[in-house]
């Protein structure tokens, strides 16, 4: 049954939702890829659709910027629609002198400065993670692809300006691969209720030199990504 920010019937979801941040991304991403995709939810324009990929059910959703955001609609796809298996398609920042723009960064692990998951830990540090199965999936296709990868640890940011900018020098030294502002909210919430979760991102700004897709490219230019995405969600279903 519809949820206060989703109006979809039940059963309108597949087992496999990946979502993207921007709901144009989705729209993209269910027009480019999807066979017989349909809109099932539009509540505040956080469209949401369902259709196939490689005869597999898969939804596609957006979730808004930020950990507030995505939280909600994780939460209500998980708790009132019985998803599974959340994959986050999207863009991320890097500080890492060894990422490039438009690399594909498979976020293992998601640090933040948000104070979302010790409210969750009582308190404590929790090592927000992804799922090794669609770790070891995401990794497999990405190097049959031959596309240009990393896997590690990412930075969820609660605040797009930064009032620390020295952060992004301290991100590098300790490995941090990209700067996104989500992946440390879905993980810990795909732990409490026992489902899957990963995020994969693409290079959208460096930081260092201040070079950036446009808007335009964030929205429609991340086709290897989401082609990446799609087949890990095919070969994760095929394997459950």
């Amino acid at each position: 049954m519809p949820t206060p920010h989703i109006n979809a019937d039940e059963g309108a979801f597949a087992p496999t939702v990946v979502m993207p941040g921007d709901p144009l991304r989705a729209r993209y991403i269910a027009e480019t890829f999807l066979d017989d995709a349909r809109l099932v939810t539009d509540v505040r324009n956080m469209l949401g659709f369902t259709g196939s990929h490689r005869g597999v059910a898969v939804s596609v959703m957006a979730h808004g910027m930020g950990i507030p955001s995505a939280s909600i609609y994780v939460s209500e796809l998980i708790e009132h629609y019985g998803v599974r298996r959340i994959i986050r398609a999207g863009s991320c920042g890097t500080s890492h002198p060894d990422v490039r723009l438009r690399d594909i960064v498979v976020a293992m692990g998601a640090s933040t400065d948000s104070g979302v998951n010790r409210m969750r830990f009582l308190g404590h540090d929790l090592a927000a993670l992804a799922s090794f199965s669609l770790v070891r999936h995401a990794v497999r296709v990405a190097e049959e692809r031959g596309l240009r990868h990393h896997v590690g640890n990412i930075f969820s940011a609660d605040l797009f300006y930064t009032p620390q900018p020295e952060l992004f020098e301290l991100m590098a030294r300790y490995d941090i691969l990209g700067v996104e502002m989500e992946s440390a909210g879905l993980y810990p919430l795909a732990a409490e209720h026992r489902v899957e979760a990963l995020a994969v991102c693409t290079v959208s700004d460096d930081i260092r030199s201040g070079e950036k897709l446009s808007s335009d490219d964030r929205q429609t230019g991340f086709d290897e990504m989401i082609g990446l995405v799609l087949e890990t969600a095919v070969s994760a279903a095929a394997e459950a």
